[in-house]
Order: C-alpha cells, then structure tokens, then sequence
C-alpha cells in the first residue's frame, strides 16, 4: 500500500511541476481566453522520467528534449 501513496504523491508532484496544459493534462490556470488548453512547447517538448533514490529522498526528475523535423507544433481547438 506504501508504494501506491508514494506513486500518488510522484505523480502529483509531476502535474504541479508541469506548468502548462497539454492533451489531457489540464490547469485552470493555463488555459487560452476561449478556455483552451494552452501549450508551453518552449519549455515543456521533452520526455520526463522520475528516479527513484531511496527511501527517504527526493526523487530526481531527468529529462530529454524532443526534436520535432516532420511534424509542427501546435495548439489544439476542441471548437
């Protein structure tokens, strides 16, 4: 049961270090004036993976940048 609280704690430790809103990850607080998900690409193109370093520590959050060459960026409309 522990594993499951630390999981939990992981993952929203995740979403608030995530300051924009993408796909099906959405905050109030970054959203377009029609209420659109608004994108941070500048900051947020990477793929994230958390580290486990023991009981006790802070996880450490490592990241890779993504390159995009055939595909462009954008912000999604649900209208």
């Amino acid at each position: 049961m522990a594993d499951f609280f630390e999981l939990a704690k992981l993952m929203a430790r995740d979403a608030l270090d995530r300051e924009e809103s993408c796909g099906g990850h959405f905050r109030a607080e970054h959203q377009t004036e029609e209420g659109e998900a608004k994108r941070d690409d500048e900051n947020f193109a990477h793929v994230a993976a958390w580290e486990w370093t023991g009981s006790g520590s802070m996880q450490t959050r490592h990241k890779e940048e993504l390159t995009f060459e055939n595909v462009a960026l954008s912000q999604r409309s649900y209208k």
